[in-house]
């Protein structure tokens, strides 16, 4: 997994407690600080995830996952699934009904 990569210009807090259960996050946007990042980013699309840190604070951080040619997730740091096991050789036909 990469270095986090924050946005600049954007602001994410957890919404007001008398905020209805709808609203999830609250966003703040510096518009000069924002464009300025935006134009040193390249491609059409930029993502992001809305994640709370260990201290409990709000932030916003760019999701950088693409795929890989092989199909495997540039960001997989699962092992692969063990195979399965192999059919045992004590069944019985007799106790099937048909």
């Amino acid at each position: 997994m990469s270095d986090t990569q924050f946005i600049d210009g954007l602001i994410v807090k957890a919404p007001h407690e008398k905020a209805p259960d709808f609203v999830k996050a609250k966003l703040s946007i510096n518009r000069e600080q924002m464009i300025k990042w935006l134009q040193m980013q390249n491609g059409d699309w930029i993502n992001a995830d809305v994640k709370v840190s260990r201290n409990g604070k709000w932030y916003a951080a760019v999701d950088d996952w693409k795929p890989q040619a092989d199909g495997q997730h540039a960001h997989a740091s699962a092992p692969a699934p063990a195979p399965a096991p192999a059919p045992s050789d004590d069944f019985v036909n007799d106790d099937v009904p048909f």
